[in-house]
């Protein structure tokens, strides 16, 4: 890991699916069973790279918690970028077979698990599972929930030690960004008291980390309305 983020590598995708140990053994993850998984996901930080993580809701073992414990995961873990999605069924699958099988398909297959609709009949029901994961979108992804797991991230984060020289050109495009966002977020968006407090937090806390903390403000800004679309 170390070796990658000296090579360049600033984040990885993971696909940790789901807390629950029921779902993953549904799932055949078997890797991530029997682990602490937030554990590995800050020692996977402190190594120098972000992780992006994939979840998945609506497995047949899931219960109505589940939607509550993938909060909890996700702010507690730090992953800054969560991938939540409805689970679906791709032709081809031994899963697609098996909802055909139970006649349990619905309707045809976005090929989007993160837009909101699922192609199988889920086991807890359509309406309890397209609640649960707006319940999931609709709050990690709220800035008191979002900056709070910035915060997180960054006390963990341990950025890799390589030089990388700016152009005049690329000076001018962060620092346009930078005025951008203020003018954005600190100024008109809904989120603009939490922007000032990461600022702030991280000139006195992180300061080699303050662009880093500006660029996921942005990503912090972008995630939300799309939240909102769901």
């Amino acid at each position: 890991m170390h070796l990658m983020a000296s090579a360049g590598f600033t984040s990885v995708f993971i696909g940790i699916e789901t807390p629950d140990e029921d779902s993953l053994a549904s799932c055949n993850k078997k890797q991530n069973m029997k682990r602490d998984l937030i554990a590995d996901v800050k020692r996977i930080q402190r190594a120098g790279m972000q992780v992006q993580g994939g979840f998945i809701v609506g497995f047949d073992t899931d219960q109505a918690s589940i939607f509550q414990r993938q909060i909890d995961f996700i702010q507690k873990s730090g992953i800054v970028t969560a991938m939540v999605g409805l689970l679906q069924a791709p032709p081809g699958t031994k899963l697609y077979e098996r909802m055909k099988r139970e006649s349990r398909l619905i309707a045809r297959l976005s090929g989007d698990n993160v837009d909101g609709t699922t192609n199988i009949l889920p086991s807890m029901g359509l309406e309890a599972l397209k609640g649960g994961y707006k319940l999931v979108l609709g709050t990690i992804y709220l800035p008191d929930q979002y900056y709070r797991r910035v915060r997180t991230f960054l006390k963990e984060y341990q950025p890799p030690k390589i030089n990388v020289s700016l152009d005049f050109e690329h000076v001018i495009m962060y620092l346009r960004a930078f005025l951008r966002s203020i003018f954005q977020l600190g100024i008109l968006g809904k989120e603009r008291i939490h922007f000032w407090q990461l600022l702030f937090w991280t000139l006195f806390r992180r300061p080699r980390l303050f662009p880093f903390a500006v660029t996921l403000a942005i990503y912090g800004h972008h995630f939300l309305k799309i939240s909102e679309k769901i």
